[in-house]
């Protein structure tokens, strides 16, 4: 608030002006302050983080014969290639014969995810049912994170081997990431690229791997 103090500084002669001091006092707008501190810190919510789950391998020596051996009718490998394109594969070579290779992208309707829905159904419908149980409160929060925990870790769930090139990107790898996440795929690696896996695609894409060239 402020206030004008009016002083008469000395001399009674007529006609003397009279002299005005100002005093601002900042009390109310230190309230004001606080008040409006106090209100936003028990009106806002803290943003919490969001992060992604991502399993390690272990620095654990495992014998040959104590490492899960994984079918090839349940392994699927997904390339990553340049310009977004994806291609995957199933199984790997048997009997002389190559696997065919499938090419898509991160459409979310008619992409990879679509892909990864259809091979994991089995986990998917049970997942659903899981919710719906936890949707009628018959589940805690934690017992739910168990039991799909379980879900996920199902021995008919598909097994995904990722593998980016060098001329995939890094929202490539982040997104087909999001799509493990989406489709429940908790069975999953990011793993080297071989020559292998460039010469099945090569084949009907030759430029797949590519450096695209830079148009001056």
């Amino acid at each position: 608030m402020a206030e004008l103090n009016t002083a008469d500084k000395g001399g009674k002669g007529k006609g003397k002006p009279k002299k005005l001091s100002t005093r601002v006092d900042l009390t109310p707008m230190v309230d004001l302050g606080f008040l409006l501190i106090t209100f936003f810190m028990l009106a806002t919510s803290m943003a919490k983080p969001q992060t992604m789950e991502i399993r390690m391998p272990s620095k654990e020596k495992v014998k040959d014969e104590e490492q899960n051996k994984v079918k090839a009718s349940k392994a699927m490998t997904i390339l990553l290639a340049k310009d977004n394109k994806v291609y995957y594969y199933f199984g790997t070579t048997e009997n002389g014969v190559d696997p065919e290779v499938f090419e898509t992208n991160f459409d979310s309707q008619k992409g990879i995810r679509k892909t990864l829905l259809t091979r994991n159904k089995v986990v998917m419908k049970q997942v659903d049912s899981l919710k719906a149980v936890k949707a009628k409160k018959k589940l805690s929060a934690e017992e739910f994170k168990t039991k799909l925990t379980e879900i996920r870790g199902n021995k008919d769930a598909v097994v995904v081997l990722i593998k980016p090139s060098d001329v995939s990107t890094y929202e490539n790898l982040v997104s087909i990431l999001d799509e493990m996440q989406i489709t429940n795929v908790a069975k999953y690696a990011i793993v080297p690229i071989t020559s292998y896996d460039t010469g099945l695609v090569v084949k009907t894409a030759p430029d797949a791997f590519t450096e695209s060239t830079k148009k001056q």
